[in-house]
């Protein structure tokens, strides 16, 4: 199943991309009386509990006036509202090589807040002082069950779903201090969607194509294989400390082909424009523009 986001008047709303176009999935509550959640928050907190009634309600819909083109559509942040939000930094091995720094023992996990979420296609503003400004093409997951000290073994039952992320970067801010979240959690650092892909979609997380394009250059291009820790090792991990809930999102790290890692080092700047893509998740597109 593919889940989107889509703004509509004040609010945000469902969708679910079929081929008849995108479902909204609030009108055809409102319309079958569905016992089913309708809302994205109410879906994301759900979890994996949510998908069956979802998918009843896909099968019972057959006006087409419920579905929508998704060309007419402005996207909001796939997931508009996580209680958490976990990134890893130094995830894999060619990025932690062009770093220059050593491949980590342990994940390193750090945080980002609402406030950096964005939607596809929408502008990022950056503020004249901001001149490290760096992308990171990711992986996201988004979980669909509570895990709490679970195993690496049961670890992606817990998984709802993937989308891409760019975890952008100012990196001034970024190694000011020993803390990492200055240059992280600033304003719509965390561009995420245009879909969430449930995870029975995906065969095997651990090799999906991961890529970026810098203004039509390609930037990034790996392979969710070279990830240092798992995405079953990193819930795992992060399972033993905190309890992680339905619609957290936790960033898997970047691959290689970051500014941070060239020579010379030519920073973002207003009016470029970063696309991400991870196979089968879509294409995330924004532009930085000035505050």
């Amino acid at each position: 199943m593919i889940l989107t986001t889509f703004i509509s008047g004040e609010s945000s709303k469902l969708g679910i991309k079929t081929e008849r176009g995108i479902l909204d999935v609030a009108a055809a509550v409102a319309a079958s009386g569905a016992d089913c959640p309708a809302s994205p928050d109410a879906v994301y907190s759900q979890g994996l509990a949510a998908l069956p009634a979802l998918q009843a309600l896909i099968d019972a819909s057959n006006d087409a006036a419920l579905f929508l083109d998704e060309a007419d559509l402005t996207y909001a942040p796939t997931v508009p509202n996580p209680g958490k939000i976990l990134c890893v930094g130094l995830n894999y091995r060619k990025h932690a090589a062009e770093s220059g720094m050593a491949e980590p023992q342990e994940p390193v996990l750090f945080s980002k807040f609402n406030n950096a979420l964005a939607a596809p296609n929408e502008d990022i503003p950056m503020q004249a002082d901001w001149t490290a400004v760096d992308y990171e093409s990711e992986l996201g997951v988004v979980m669909g069950k509570t895990a709490r000290n679970v195993g690496v073994d049961e670890a992606l039952d817990c998984v709802f779903g993937y989308c891409n992320m760019n975890d952008l970067s100012e990196r001034n801010l970024q190694m000011r201090s020993g803390q990492w979240l200055l240059g992280k959690t600033l304003d719509k650092f965390l561009p995420l969607g245009p879909y969430v892909v449930t995870a029975d979609a995906i065969s095997d997380p651990q090799n999906l194509s991961i890529k970026g394009w810098m203004n039509g250059e390609l930037r990034q291009d790996s392979n969710t294989a070279d990830m240092i820790f798992s995405i079953a090792e990193v819930i795992a991990y992060a399972s033993q400390v905190m309890t992680l809930s339905p619609g957290d999102v936790i960033s898997t790290g970047t691959p290689e082909g970051v500014i941070l890692g060239m020579q010379p080092r030519l920073w973002m700047q207003p009016g470029d424009a970063y696309i991400v893509e991870v196979a089968g998740l879509g294409r995330l597109v924004n532009r930085m523009v000035e505050a």
